[in-house]
């Protein structure tokens, strides 16, 4: 129960990192706001502990208004993971202006927003963690996702700058840097690529969401007190 009596909220969780992230808090105290797109997508997890709560995070007023909310009803906001994101691979010179705007709209801008609004409860209450799903490839690069690993790269510089602003109202920000994760947005890749990835990990399998989900536990809880700034990658060794 490391969560016992928090308030988090975790975007993205219909599928993959954030379902078994609002299932991991569930499981461990938290009463968790689960946020979807899709209207009706998380009727099969509803519970006295997770509330559902459908908005596109590329809508500002719609994630303020999430916000106003969980603040109205608990009064309080202890942890923010920014778990939705979307991958659209191109090679250079392939890559048009629709594209990259789509990405950066939901792994940048809307994370920026809903951090921003989280950190606003978190400071009243001087206290709170903040995490941020970034990618190995936002740390290293890799061939063919020059817009992807851009948009994961700001979402690394977002966390360290947001750590050293917020450190003096204890507010933890941190990012959970996952490799090759075995989701539907990882497999829509084909699985000829799949193959050909797992031979880059040093572990030989693909992550599972319930292990990258286990990290985003942990920097929720305060056994990470002491920490923030924190890019952490859960990866299995592997190679981009």
């Amino acid at each position: 129960m490391l969560l016992a009596g928090k308030i988090a909220l975790i975007t993205g969780t219909n599928r993959g990192i954030g379902r078994a992230a609002a299932e991991l808090f569930v499981e461990n105290g938290a009463l968790v706001y689960a946020n979807a797109r899709g209207e009706g997508s998380l009727a099969d997890q509803a519970s006295d502990r997770l509330i559902p709560l459908y908005f596109d995070v590329t809508d500002a007023q719609a994630a303020k208004a999430a916000v106003m909310r969980i603040k109205k009803e608990q009064g309080r906001l202890d942890c923010l993971v920014n778990n939705a994101g979307v991958m659209k691979d191109a090679l250079i010179g392939m890559i048009d202006a629709h594209t990259v705007r789509d990405i950066f709209a939901v792994n940048v801008f809307a994370v920026m927003e809903l951090l921003q609004l989280a950190a606003r409860v978190m400071k009243k209450q001087n206290s709170g963690s903040i995490i941020n799903l970034a990618s190995i490839v936002g740390v290293n690069g890799n061939a063919g996702q020059l817009a992807y690993s851009a948009s994961k790269g700001a979402v690394v510089a977002m966390t360290r700058t947001a750590a050293k602003e917020l450190a003096p109202f204890n507010i933890r920000v941190n990012a959970v840097a996952p490799g090759m994760i075995d989701t539907d947005m990882f497999r829509s890749i084909g699985e000829s690529r799949v193959a050909e990835q797992i031979a880059r990990i040093g572990m030989r399998r693909l992550g599972t969401p319930a292990e990258t989900a286990r990290t985003c536990l942990y920097l929720a809880s305060d056994l990470s007190a002491y920490v923030t700034g924190q890019i952490i990658g859960v990866d299995g060794g592997a190679i981009v």
